[in-house]
């Protein structure tokens, strides 16, 4: 192959697209609610993986009971609960054409610092593998037993050490 041919076969190989697919899934989720000690105090049953997370919250009416001294924090997942109730916090979203202002900026710094606590809470419950592997099994709300188990194992871990 002459130096031509070889920058001809580089070009078509960058201009090519690589193409993956994934395997459709029908997954599950549960909302979770955990305290700034990575505690788990609130878990709702399993739901399609494809319903919006505040829908889910909202026919839960679990906001609708907690007090208003009580801070909800959320992600944006959650986006106007905010104008709903006045305990939510949620992290600014950037507006469209425009930047956030520093101050801003700092604020989600800090809301992430504290989320971040959650996401552990929810890493400490995938330890247990049967939360996190593919499920095959047709018992009805075995899933939601599962993670029941799995949300007390890790509340017994915590207490424990």
């Amino acid at each position: 192959m002459g130096q031509k041919d070889q920058c001809n076969a580089r070009k078509m190989r960058s201009n090519k697209k690589s193409i993956t697919q994934e395997k459709k899934r029908h997954t599950r989720k549960h909302t979770t609610g955990s305290t700034c000690k990575k505690r788990i105090v609130l878990l709702s049953k399993a739901r399609a993986g494809k319903v919006h997370d505040k829908k889910q919250l909202d026919e839960e009416d679990w906001v609708i009971n907690i007090p208003d001294q009580v801070v909800i924090e959320g992600d944006m997942g959650y986006q106007g609960l905010q104008n709903e109730f006045v305990n939510v916090r949620l992290p600014h979203k950037k507006p469209r054409d425009k930047e956030l202002t520093e101050h801003q900026k700092q604020e989600n710094r800090e809301f992430s610092a504290q989320r971040v606590k959650c996401e552990h809470t929810h890493a400490g419950i995938k330890r247990y593998n049967s939360v996190t592997a593919v499920y095959r099994n047709r018992v009805p709300d075995f899933d939601d037993r599962l993670m029941l188990n799995a949300a007390g194992l890790w509340n017994f871990y915590l207490d424990a050490s």
